[in-house]
């Protein structure tokens, strides 16, 4: 995988998503969602053939969230980032409850037509691998429109004040699904792994403003570390329009082997 130097974020092997993907097959089959990264979306697509040449049944769902830019080198259009919660979360549900395959891919390419994300890192991270920073950052500067990997944002400025950071971050979100006023929405704030939990409610309460400004209903709340990077500072907004299929998908009962908050 070429999105990085040093290959320190690289996609699986693709020895090991076909294993994973054999050893989770059912009767219905196995369905991939895939963050749209060009290794990947290569690797996966070498596994998924494999497998349904051993007769496995693949489901592909490719999510691409992030408005910061519409494609990059590291790219193959927009890349997929904490929306993706959203689209695991959904499709979770509703397997539970017996859908088939058919239908997970239809609702998780419903999920990520509507949900929309966009982040910011103070700091970079560092991969132990490398064991160095992979992109140099100074302390009173923002990257704005980071990817998850530290792929290059909209642009690099100057610190600026919470509130000022979330009004560009939810504007850029906003706008380009479009929201508009009435829609009944879900809300995350996701730090990317160094961010305290007590900075991503300071972010929250601002978002949650913004929300209530544009007349945005906001059902569900999510704060916290869903999809990091690493050790860098900073976070990312999301935001996702729920009809009522979708919110009774993402009030369902789930469990996870860690305890996060």
């Amino acid at each position: 995988d070429a999105a990085c130097p040093g290959n320190v974020f690289a996609a699986p092997p693709m020895e090991y998503v076909y294993e994973c993907t054999k050893r989770m097959t059912t009767k219905k089959g196995v369905l991939h969602l895939i963050n749209n990264y060009q290794g990947d979306r290569m690797v996966f697509d070498m596994a998924r053939e494999m497998a349904e040449a051993d007769g496995i049944k693949i489901g592909v769902v490719i999510i691409d969230d992030d408005v910061a830019v519409q494609d990059s080198a590291h790219t193959v259009g927009r890349r997929g980032v904490a929306g993706n919660f959203f689209v695991i979360k959904a499709c979770g549900a509703a397997a539970e409850q017996g859908a088939s395959l058919e239908e997970l891919v239809t609702l998780g390419k419903k999920v990520n037509s509507v949900v929309r994300t966009m982040g910011m890192a103070l700091t970079s991270c560092t991969p132990p691998e490398k064991g160095s920073t992979i992109f140099d950052i100074a302390d009173d500067e923002i990257e704005i429109g980071i990817g998850i990997h530290g792929e290059p944002g909209r642009r690099r400025a100057k610190l600026e004040a919470a509130d000022v950071i979330v009004d560009e971050l939810f504007e850029a979100v906003a706008n380009d699904l479009p929201f508009k006023k009435g829609d009944k929405v879900g809300l995350m704030i996701n730090g990317m792994g160094g961010t305290p939990f007590s900075e991503l409610y300071l972010l929250n309460r601002k978002a949650a403003l913004n929300c209530k400004e544009r007349g945005f209903k906001v059902a569900r709340n999510y704060v916290g570390n869903y999809c990091t990077s690493l050790e860098m500072a900073g976070f990312s907004l999301t935001l996702v329009r729920l009809d009522d299929e979708l919110e009774c998908l993402m009030a369902a009962p789930a469990e996870i082997p860690i305890r996060v908050f």
